[in-house]
């Protein structure tokens, strides 16, 4: 299913545990992130369970702080990602595509991440 602004507008936004305010798109099958431009701010977005290959095409968003993208297909990250997402400080790529290191290179340019989670990525089974 398309992220389309329909998708968006529907999901559910809430406050979450951390207090933050979080956008959910769990489980919808997403292909590729697009349209995120209608969801307004956000400190949080959940893309967990998706079909999602690259991470990349956000909007500048100075307030998102953690996304979540376990359990999609994601084995690239857009290089001008960091300045769309200026204070992300957690990224959850938990059972993604990441195969080397090299792959990973972008992460250096999030001056403000302090929390990263690869698990189950192929990339942690590299000797």
């Amino acid at each position: 299913m398309r992220l389309t602004t329909e998708l968006i507008q529907t999901s559910l936004s809430y406050l979450n545990p951390l207090k933050e305010r979080e956008l959910d798109l769990r489980g919808h099958k997403i292909p590729a992130i697009e349209n995120l431009g209608v969801a307004g701010p956000h400190d949080a977005i959940d893309f967990t369970d998706n079909d999602i290959q690259q991470l990349g095409n956000f909007p500048l968003s100075p307030r998102l702080r953690t996304l979540l993208l376990a359990r999609n297909r994601v084995s690239s990250i857009q290089p001008s990602l960091a300045h769309a997402l200026p204070n992300l400080s957690t990224l959850v790529l938990h059972a993604n595509n990441f195969a080397e290191l090299a792959d990973l290179d972008v992460l250096t340019s999030f001056t403000g991440l302090t929390h990263l989670v690869l698990s189950e990525n192929p990339v942690t089974r590299k000797e």
